[in-house]
């Protein structure tokens, strides 16, 4: 049966390119359905202020009527400028294990950013690196975190014989709290703070955390600078993460490292929420806003979100302050569990942090490349 590959334009396309997932993962006990409304915002000009640098398209494929694939292309053009080199990237690849299907769908993407006149494509990857980045090549049997990606086991395989190749692999990890990783901890923060003169923030509201949001981000887009797929978060994008994330953060779990009142690190951890996304089903209204709340009030687990370092403190142990701070809140709350995000596997100096843990890492994604024939 033939493919018919539709280019996404109207609204209701836009709602099936949001869906699809839905319907490709029915049944799926660890695949974790995204807010439906967010989805759509991302791929419309007017809520999405990193198209105002970026080309983007998406497109449906149907077969015998029915939805059966959709993938999207975009070449982000700041950080084709940071690197100096023309790449394109393939977005939201979802589709059923048929090969006619994949290939349809792939064919499309290349054709489009060759027109366009790139000679790489490479991704999955989205508009950022707070958007949906890599595809998951293990860990299959492991519930996704909000902050990560789940994919079918089927997709590697269509990648490589596509062509594609191995460009950058992140790690997770499971990290189970124990006494030991506590007081070694604490021990090492007391000192620090003690030597630097450093100083911690907490917050009971989350209104209190708003001033300091600017704060974050220019500190991610130093720290994040040299990384790969990243560009700087500008003062529109800042606002709709900010926007899109507050909901969902608890203020017991944020910290902030200070030095002369001036903010120089941070972590950001939630609850998880991958249960409660699961019973809202990708709607926040009427009840779904209901069980993230409750999540959020009695977590079983703590996600790692966001950890941002000046670096001119790379080396001064912040790190070190904020897991301790954290540790400590965790205890309180009874949470002995925390899921990191993706780590580049190349990222030993972190990575080493969890051998005070008993850990295992139990997932990984994977961003592929292909030169543009």
């Amino acid at each position: 049966m033939s493919v018919e590959i539709i280019e996404v334009k109207t609204t209701a396309q836009i709602k099936d390119f949001a869906k699809f997932p839905f319907s490709l993962y029915k049944g799926n006990a660890y695949w974790v359905p995204p807010i439906i409304k967010d989805e759509i915002k991302s791929t419309n000009p007017t809520e999405n202020p990193a198209m105002e640098y970026c080309d983007s398209q998406f497109w449906l494929a149907k077969q015998g009527g029915k939805i059966v694939g959709r993938i999207g292309a975009i070449i982000n053009h700041k950080y084709n400028e940071k690197v100096n080199e023309k790449l394109g990237r393939f977005s939201r690849l979802e589709f059923i294990d048929n090969p006619e299907v994949f290939t349809s769908l792939m064919d499309t993407a290349i054709l489009w950013l060759k027109d366009k006149g790139m000679i790489k494509a490479h991704g999955p990857l989205g508009f950022s690196n707070l958007d949906t980045q890599g595809m998951l090549i293990e860990g299959f049997d492991h519930l996704q975190s909000v902050a990560s990606v789940y994919h079918l086991p089927y997709y590697k395989k269509y990648m490589d014989n596509y062509g594609f190749e191995k460009e950058n692999d992140w790690v997770e990890f499971r990290l189970t709290l124990g006494e030991k990783a506590r007081n070694k901890a604490n021990r090492g923060a007391a000192l620090i703070k003690k030597r630097y003169g450093f100083e911690v923030k907490t917050f009971e509201k989350s209104e209190e955390m708003r001033p300091y949001v600017k704060d974050l981000f220019g500190i991610l887009n130093k720290a994040f600078v040299n990384l790969p797929y990243v560009t700087p978060f500008n003062d529109k994008m800042v606002a709709l993460y900010a926007e899109k994330y507050f909901k969902v953060i608890n203020p017991k779990f944020v910290r902030m490292v200070t030095k002369d009142d001036e903010v120089i690190g941070f972590l950001v951890a939630v609850p998880s929420l991958s249960e409660a996304m699961q019973k809202a089903n990708g709607k926040l209204f009427p009840l779904g806003f209901v069980h993230i709340l409750n999540a959020m009030k009695k977590p079983k687990v703590l996600d790692f979100f966001l950890t941002g370092v000046k670096p001119e403190y790379d080396n001064s142990g912040v790190a070190v302050i904020l897991f301790a701070e954290i540790q400590d809140e965790m205890m309180s709350a009874g949470i002995d569990q925390m899921e990191t995000t993706g780590i580049f596997e190349g990222n030993h100096n972190v990575i080493s942090n969890w051998k005070n843990y008993e850990h295992i890492q139990h997932k990984r994604r994977r961003c592929f490349v292909k030169a543009i024939d």
